[in-house]
């Protein structure tokens, strides 16, 4: 499933036609998938920092008890090199050099491995609980060159498939002793804003997915699953913005309130039900306070089931 649905164009051509975009809604929403992607991110490699967490961490420079040092370094670095990564979005996705890649790296773990940092690997790796086989690291200077040339070459392929397939071909050579998924999401996302998209985010609840799909691309020659993944992380996020956009557009995302009308309870016992994990929320900053629909679907569906 290579090719890119149709309703991924249709959202785009969408949003190219309130450019330019209001720049306190753009502020907003920076600073919205600046926490989230370094949450997501940082979550899918093992990192407990909850969402609230990880903003205090970013923004407020609070240490949050029981949380390691290393935990909040990796928020303090990913959400830093999300910032650099922004520098480069007026750029092309012709001018992204391997220093580029490798001052993406180096941001991510400064402080945490700085030996590490910036430098491509001398050993041998291995995916725990994969069948993966990972290059030699002899062969990384050249494969990095390899796909330097590639990403900068005169491609076909719509830039949605250009991102997604840099992310995949980026973790299939897997440079670094660590920190190779962080690196390869935010170069993905480089790609996607340089086209003018906006970032994709994979959920920590789709982890698992996620990365059982990259393996069936490693091993199997099966992209099907990881083109979807990616595909659905990509409309989630143009759906963020289209929901800020267009507030009378068919509802993906509800708030607070309107929850509690539809569930016909008061608003406090939705605030409980959040707080309590049993119902997903995202706060965007702001007003904007989001239950995405399947989220609340699937509580319905939950309730329905505790309480026949």
């Amino acid at each position: 499933m290579d090719s890119i649905p149709t309703k991924l164009f249709a959202k785009k051509q969408r949003l190219d036609r309130y450019r330019p975009l209001p720049k306190e809604l753009i502020k907003n929403l920076d600073e919205w998938f600046r926490i989230e992607l370094t949450y997501t991110s940082n979550a899918i490699e093992g990192n407990t920092l909850t969402r609230q967490e990880t903003a205090l961490v970013v923004d407020k420079g609070i240490t949050v008890s029981g949380k390691s040092l290393e935990e909040h370094l990796e928020a303090i670095n990913h959400a830093k090199a999300f910032d650099f990564i922004q520098t480069l979005i007026n750029k092309k996705r012709q001018d992204i050099t391997e220093n580029n890649i490798l001052d993406i790296h180096r941001i991510i773990l400064q402080k945490t491995d700085d030996i590490n940092a910036g430098r491509y690997r001398t050993v041998s790796v291995r995916l725990k609980g994969s069948e993966t086989i990972l290059p030699n690291a002899v062969k990384i200077p050249q494969l990095m060159q390899e796909f330097t040339g590639w990403l900068n070459g005169d491609l076909r392929d719509h830039p949605v498939k250009i991102a997604a397939d840099a992310h995949f071909k980026f973790v299939s050579i897997h440079p670094f002793v660590d920190g190779n998924g962080r690196t390869a999401r935010l170069l993905m996302n480089l790609v996607l804003m340089q086209a003018g998209y906006p970032p994709a985010i994979i959920r920590k609840e789709n982890r698992s997915v996620y990365l059982k799909s990259l393996e069936e691309g490693q091993t199997k020659g099966n992209f099907d699953n990881y083109y979807a993944c990616i595909f659905e992380a990509i409309d989630r996020s143009l759906d963020i913005y289209l929901e800020a956009l267009e507030p009378t557009t068919e509802q993906r995302f509800y708030t607070t309130a309107e929850v509690a009308k539809l569930l016909q309870i008061d608003p406090e016992s939705v605030r409980r039900y959040v707080r309590s994990k049993k119902l997903r929320a995202v706060k965007l900053g702001g007003k904007f306070i989001r239950i995405e629909k399947n989220d609340l679907n699937q509580f319905i569906e939950t309730i329905k089931t505790s309480n026949p």
